[in-house]
């Protein structure tokens, strides 16, 4: 690194890495629809255009700090650059959805070596308490204002460019970057780092992704289909093969003796309620907007802000409230607010007003935003001072995979509760078109009403076309509802074990924060 460059310059670049990896998520989810259209996609295969990303990421990180480690964190930042670049690339000109997929894929790849080795080189930068606690803060006010503004930045560029530039517009991000890491980012490792676990990372990849496989692909082949159980059965076995090879492991990647303790598991199980109630709403909500208020793109993406500037806005105000109130009670608010947000957002759906979501989502957004930080620093707190990395990987996994297994558990629902309501409506007003009635909701839930109707007599459209809708926004009632009861038994059992007493003369430490909302 260059004697001129300074730790400002580090800051920048390494927090605009991890800014173009929140950027790339949260942009993507406004134009799904658009995807559907253009690539006469499903419901299930838009779900796999988000759920091969995330899938890669989430199965990713944990290696992918240890390569960091093991092999240089600017050597792995420029990698990851150049495989994010390329698979941007590939995203943008993809002729299918099934290369649309792969190339998502290895962008989780690229953005979880990103990840990991930029967090890694902020942390080597700065030492001192106070630099290192303005550099997080500077980290997180760069996150939190490109979570803001993504969705909108989707919507305009959807809307007007077209979705493929929702990737391209990557690449020149990327060849800046790469210039920035060079200049910028001093070469660094950590000659005890962990040795690289092949074994557990195949494992606990491949049991994900068969979990994740056989809930999206219930919702064509059924939920007691030989493909779904077959799929459930080699996930269980993987998953199993994980849990024997990591306790086999002298230093594993997931320290399993962490499980006996309740305190442990209530503040995991409150980072996988908070991600799979309410983060993956940055996912779901946009389509609901298109597709049952009938908002383009870009109203979509402006639709959004309310529950994101209260998402970015409250977590100053849970900084104040954990002055006063034990880390429990603080989560169970969050979690409280959560529920009470989906529950609100639901009764929303059903008014059919913009305005009534709008408020709605304030309410979600708040509990999201007071959750944020909390979740790392309820894990963090629970582990011993030299496994604070390990904990840190384990719960940034931990929210990408209940990020994924909410888009398939709540995209089965969307999917079922839409066919059952457009099946009941068809019946009695137009029983000729009940044949195809699944294949027309699994069209309609992902944001392609044309293709939908294309599947009835042109006689029928007219009368078909508000029952899909109405259909539509009764299973997005349905989501909303079961994200907002299972956030509110998710705020008693979070509760309940995070009240129970740390180790003894176990402190808690100052978490490395892990990336939110991507």
């Amino acid at each position: 690194m260059p004697a001129a460059a300074s730790p400002r310059f580090t800051l920048f670049t390494a927090s605009a890495v991890c800014a173009v990896i929140i950027l790339d998520t949260n942009i993507v989810a406004v134009s799904l629809p658009s995807i559907a259209r253009d690539l006469s996609g499903s419901f299930s295969d838009i779900e796999w255009v988000v759920s091969a990303y995330l899938l890669a990421f989430a199965a990713c990180l944990l290696p992918a700090g240890s390569l960091a480690d093991r092999f240089g964190r600017r050597r792995m930042l420029l990698l990851g650059l150049a495989l994010f670049g390329a698979a941007s690339l590939a995203c943008g000109a993809a002729p299918s959805l099934l290369l649309l997929d792969l190339a998502r894929a290895a962008k989780g790849i690229g953005a979880a070596l990103l990840l990991t080795a930029a967090l890694a080189a902020i942390g080597h930068r700065f030492h001192a308490p106070q630099e290192r606690m303005r550099a997080w803060a500077f980290w997180g006010a760069c996150m939190g204002a490109t979570i803001t503004f993504a969705p909108l930045l989707g919507g305009l560029i959807a809307s007007t460019l077209g979705w493929r530039w929702i990737f391209y517009i990557n690449l020149p991000l990327v060849i800046a970057l790469a210039f920035m890491v060079v200049r910028s980012i001093e070469e660094s490792r950590d000659g005890s780092a962990a040795r690289f676990d092949p074994l557990g990372s195949l494992t606990f990849a491949g049991g994900l992704g068969y979990l994740i496989w056989a809930l999206i692909g219930a919702n064509r082949a059924g939920w007691d289909s030989a493909p779904t159980l077959g799929r459930l059965l080699i996930a269980a076995f993987l998953l199993g093969l994980f849990v024997m090879v990591e306790r086999s492991q002298a230093r594993p990647m997931v320290d399993l003796g962490l499980m006996r303790s309740g305190r442990f598991i209530g503040a995991l199980l409150g980072m996988f309620a908070y991600a799979a109630c309410a983060q993956v709403m940055m996912t779901l909500l946009p389509l609901y907007l298109q597709g049952g208020l009938q908002l383009s793109a870009l109203a979509a993406g402006a639709g959004m802000l309310p529950f994101a500037v209260a998402m970015l806005l409250t977590p100053r105000l849970g900084m104040r409230m954990a002055a006063r109130l034990s880390p429990a009670q603080v989560f169970a608010l969050g979690l409280v607010l959560v529920g009470v947000g989906n529950l609100a957002c639901a009764w929303a759906t059903g008014q059919g007003s913009y305005a009534a979501f709008a408020l709605a989502s304030v309410v979600l957004g708040a509990g999201a935003g007071l959750l944020n930080g909390d979740t790392q620093k309820n894990i963090m707190a629970c582990v011993p001072r030299e496994r604070t990395g390990m904990a840190s990987g384990l719960s940034t996994t931990t929210r990408f995979g209940a990020i994924v297994l909410a888009i398939g558990i709540l995209g089965g629902i969307l999917a079922a509760r839409s066919g059952q309501l457009l099946r009941d409506a068809l019946a009695i007003q137009a029983p000729e078109a009940l044949g195809a009635a699944g294949e027309m909701a699994i069209r309609v839930a992902a944001g392609d009403l044309q293709a939908a109707l294309a599947l009835l007599d042109p006689r029928l459209r007219e009368v078909a076309a508000p029952l899909a809708r109405q259909a539509l926004i009764g299973g997005f009632e349905a989501v909303l509802c079961s994200a907002g009861v299972a956030a509110l038994i998710f705020a008693l059992l979070v509760g309940v074990l995070l009240n129970k007493p740390l180790p003894i003369g176990q402190a808690l430490h100052q978490p490395e924060p892990d990336i939110a909302n991507i």
